[in-house]
C-alpha cells in the first residue's frame, strides 16, 4: 500500500518551491498537491489528460470550458482533456488534490 498524508505532501510541495507536486505516477493515473495562495493568478494551461480536482480547503472560482462555478472545500470539478480551465478570484488559500487519468504527460505527443 502506499498511503500519504496531507501536511506531508504539502511540506513537500513547498521544499520543491513549485505550486504543483505530484506525489503519483503509474500509467493509468497519477496525482499530486495543486496550491494557490489568496489573489493569486493560476498559470495553468489545458492537459491531454483528463483531470479530478478534489477541494481540501479554500475558496475561489473555476472556469472550465467558458463555465464558471464557485467552488469551496469538498468541491469536486472534472475536466475533460483539452479543455481550458483556470481558478481565479481566489479567495482563501486553495489547496487542491488532483488526479489525472491517465498519468500527467501520458498523452503528450513525443
Amino acid at each position: 500500500m502506499d498511503a500519504w498524508e496531507l501536511d506531508e505532501l504539502e511540506a513537500a510541495r513547498i521544499e520543491s518551491g513549485r505550486l504543483y507536486h505530484e506525489f503519483i505516477s503509474v500509467p493509468d493515473l497519477s496525482g499530486g498537491l495543486y496550491v494557490l495562495e489568496a489573489g493569486a493568478t493560476d498559470p495553468q494551461s489545458p492537459h491531454t489528460e483528463d483531470e479530478l480536482y478534489v477541494v481540501m480547503s479554500g475558496r475561489a472560482k473555476v472556469i472550465v470550458g467558458g463555465e464558471v462555478r464557485a467552488i469551496r472545500e469538498g468541491s469536486v470539478i472534472f475536466v475533460a482533456a483539452g479543455a481550458d480551465h483556470r481558478f481565479h478570484d481566489i479567495e482563501e488559500r486553495l489547496v487542491l488534490l488532483v488526479m489525472f487519468g491517465p498519468a500527467e504527460y501520458a498523452r503528450r505527443p513525443t
